[in-house]
């Protein structure tokens, strides 16, 4: 199965949240057995050998695939979760939203001064999220070895953004436009 086989499995829904968005939605790709497979193979393959000892998901569906991922590198997992959300002592870190600042955290004892984490999610569309992520990883002393994305939508920039952090990224598939 190719990238391209990849994204035909990936449901576009028009005018999904707001009027003009074409939302990627990739639960039909969650949901064949051969094609989540495979997208959990194409996105911990480049870090193989990269000695990755926990991946961090962004909640949610960074959960689904980051605790694949995990498993197929034989390391841990962490939870990257929106304010609120987790019940142990955590620190947050804000992001911009469209209209206005959101925050996501993760458990302070979550990662290990010097721990080498991979970054996973859905997808990566302005960034904002992700370099939180990064950033909050970080704070806790993490080395973070590399973010690994399914879709990018490129006309909004995320992946540079999150380059620009001296991040390497790996993404399966692009789709233009919002």
């Amino acid at each position: 199965m190719n990238g391209d086989d990849l994204k035909a499995l990936v449901r576009t829904i028009p005018d999904y949240p707001k009027p003009g968005v074409m939302f990627r939605d990739i639960t039909t790709l969650f949901g064949d057995a051969a094609g989540f497979t495979e997208c959990i193979q194409q996105l911990a393959a480049p870090f193989r050998e990269k000695k990755v000892e926990a991946v961090a998901g962004i909640e949610a569906r960074g959960f689904i695939l980051g605790g694949a991922v995990a498993d197929r590198l034989e390391c841990g997992f962490v939870p990257i979760r929106k304010k609120g959300k987790l019940p142990a002592t955590s620190i947050g870190q804000d992001y911009e939203l469209e209209y206005g600042v959101d925050v996501i955290e993760v458990h302070e004892d979550s990662v290990r001064e010097g721990e080498r984490v991979l970054l996973v999610d859905d997808l990566i569309a302005t960034g904002g999220t992700a370099e939180a992520a990064v950033k909050l990883l970080r704070t806790l002393g993490a080395e973070v070895v590399g973010a690994a994305f399914v879709i990018d939508l490129p006309d909004l920039n995320g992946l540079k953004r999150v380059e620009t952090l001296d991040v390497a990224c790996h993404t399966l598939m692009e789709f233009e436009g919002d």
